[in-house]
């Protein structure tokens, strides 16, 4: 009796199953077209390879979460509390990580912009230095004999004179 069930309920649903399987496989091959796009473009720009593999998993990644979320309401699966979870979390994220993420987009700012280059000096906050290295969280200067780390934050905010 249960197991007749169980398959008439399974057969029923088949459907709907493989319809969300295959809503799944497509936006995770649009999120791979949106990645190969995404680093297409930051390559034509002669950006960091870093950034544009960053930004392009992002893309993807994005894409995956829109993709299994559409499945699953496929499938008649109630994706409110699933949104509204994902929203808190990323609230949560966000607040928890402000400084981090600020950081991390003053990065890619940089990169794309680059308002400043390796081996250029920067004068920021009172500190004089010469560029030895930029990533996503801060921009390394040598002065006086000592490494000093600016986040990438004050780097995009504050007015920073560059001597090429």
């Amino acid at each position: 009796m249960i197991i007749e069930e169980l398959v008439s309920t399974v057969s029923m649903k088949i459907p709907s199953i493989i319809l969300a399987l295959g809503i799944f496989i497509l936006f995770w091959i649009g999120g791979t077209i949106f990645k190969m796009i995404v680093r297409r473009i930051m390559d034509e720009k002669r950006s960091h390879a870093n950034i544009s593999q960053v930004l392009s998993s992002i893309v993807k990644n994005l894409m995956l979460i829109v993709g299994l979320i559409t499945a699953l309401g496929t499938l008649g699966v109630n994706i409110s509390a699933i949104v509204a979870g994902l929203g808190l979390t990323g609230f949560a994220f966000g607040f928890a990580f402000k400084d981090m993420l600020s950081n991390f987009i003053s990065g890619v700012l940089i990169f794309i912009y680059e308002p400043f280059k390796l081996g250029d000096t920067l004068e920021v906050e009172g500190k004089t230095g010469k560029v030895i290295n930029i990533n996503l969280r801060y921009v390394t200067i040598e002065a006086e004999n000592q490494k000093v780390l600016i986040p990438n934050s004050i780097s995009v905010s504050k007015i920073i004179a560059v001597k090429r």
